[in-house]
């Protein structure tokens, strides 16, 4: 038996490819993710807004502190730092199951590259600037504002729910009753 990292061979005993050949498309959101960013703070003001849909899409620089729609934004700058490690180990831990992940896999390879490029993209920001850059804002009117976001958070939640939505269309194996 031939050795491969990832220990996967095809039938005719050559050692299979990884998923982490899909790493590409991480890199392709890390760099739509900070170029946007940057284009957006080159253009804008910090709540300046350019209008792309009357009363529903607006182009607005806004910075997050914290998580995901704001989350503990207005404590000190210590959640700076746990988001960080959150994201570098979730990082981690997707690189390691791309490498484990026959190449084939492929819709669970591209949901991973996309929460690696996402996370990476906005790791970028909350390490470098203490915050992150967000500038997709959806509203109904001038009355509801959802919560402004950014081309990685996109790409996480994206990620996120092919992952959830292939782990729910798998078959389970069916499980066998010992006692028949």
């Amino acid at each position: 038996m031939s050795s491969h990292s990832n220990g996967h061979q095809m039938p005719d005993g050559k050692p299979m490819k990884s998923a982490i050949s899909w790493i590409w498309l991480s890199v392709l959101m890390i760099v739509l993710d900070l170029g946007s960013k940057a284009l957006v703070r080159l253009y804008l003001g910090e709540n300046d807004a350019v209008t792309v849909i009357p009363g529903f899409f607006d182009l607005r620089l806004l910075y997050n502190y914290g998580a995901a729609f704001s989350f503990l934004a207005d404590h000190s700058g210590w959640q700076r730092w746990l988001f960080a490690i959150i994201a570098i180990a979730v990082v981690i831990g997707m690189i390691v199951w791309m490498m484990r992940m026959p190449r084939n896999r492929y819709w669970q390879a591209i949901s991973a590259a996309l929460v690696v490029g996402g996370a990476l993209g906005n790791l970028y920001d909350r390490v470098l600037a203490g915050r992150v850059t967000d500038f997709l804002s959806f509203h109904w009117q001038n009355t509801y504002y959802y919560p402004a976001f950014n081309i990685a958070d996109s790409a996480i939640v994206v990620g996120m729910l092919m992952l959830i939505w292939d782990s729910l269309r798998r078959k389970k194996p069916a499980v066998s009753d010992p006692a028949a």
